[in-house]
């Protein structure tokens, strides 16, 4: 089973960028999508509406242009969610999730803190709520995989430049610090698990030509617990795929 996860950053813009395309060749059984900035009712692409083969399940934000999760999947999820069941969050279309035999899935677009103090504070008050609802999942026995862009590089090796972005938001300690107690909670960065090299990033931005000199960070994961972690067989970054600042991460299981 193939899931792919990716920061489409605009869903309009990114379906005149070859999506379709590519969508059909690598031809997923679930895709999650983050950042879509976009209400069903504004995609005219009927093509891309009616996804051949594919059930589909939209969180859009209340505010037009922001924010959005989309989840596209070949079954049908026993049950499907949406938010947190916490107004200030879930006004703003960040969270799905769907159910299957042997593991729920999360599919997660989590706030940025680098706009102000304010939305810093927002981003850590959605991490700690997230990891409550996750916990109390699993004390009922349920095994997760959480994916999404997490808006935050978890040790030096997850982004090119550590020393100079130790005081901005994405690598602030207190952000870190949240994916330590992620980790410790029995959570596993299945890219870590498989790659312990540096250089593999998920975000570049567009300034500076930093994407073709691989000046980036490594923001979006899949994260299981560790019931599932015997079935994963491959935990990726797909680099080759442009059309966004982010690159899609695909995750294998048996």
């Amino acid at each position: 089973m193939d899931i792919i996860s990716f920061n489409v950053n605009g869903l309009r813009a990114i379906l005149k960028k070859g999506f379709k395309e590519w969508l059909k060749r690598q031809n997923p059984d679930v895709l999650c999508l983050q950042e879509i900035k976009a209400k069903k009712s504004q995609i005219k692409t009927e093509e891309f509406l009616n996804l051949e083969g594919y059930n589909s399940y939209w969180n859009s934000a209340e505010r037009e242009g922001y924010s959005g999760v989309i989840t596209f999947s070949k079954e049908k999820p026993d049950d499907v969610g949406f938010g947190m069941g916490i107004d200030k969050f879930d006004k703003e279309g960040r969270l799905i999730k769907t159910k299957y035999p042997g593991f729920t899935l999360f599919n997660v677009y989590f706030p940025n803190g680098k706009s102000s103090e304010e939305r810093l504070q927002f981003k850590l008050e959605f991490y700690d709520a997230f990891l409550e609802l996750c916990e109390n999942l699993r004390k009922k026995g349920e095994e997760l995989i959480i994916t999404g862009d997490f808006n935050t590089a978890h040790r030096g090796i997850d982004l090119a430049n550590p020393k100079e972005n130790e005081k901005y938001s994405g690598f602030l300690p207190v952000e870190r610090e949240w994916l330590d107690r992620l980790s410790e909670r029995g959570y596993i960065d299945t890219f870590r698990h498989f790659h312990r090299e540096a250089g593999n990033y998920t975000w570049w931005t567009y300034r500076f030509n930093a994407r073709k000199r691989n000046i980036g960070w490594r923001i979006d994961y899949f994260f299981v617990t560790k019931g599932l972690i015997d079935r994963v067989v491959e935990s990726s970054i797909l680099s080759d795929v442009y059309g966004s600042d982010h690159a899609p991460i695909l995750l294998r299981i048996k």
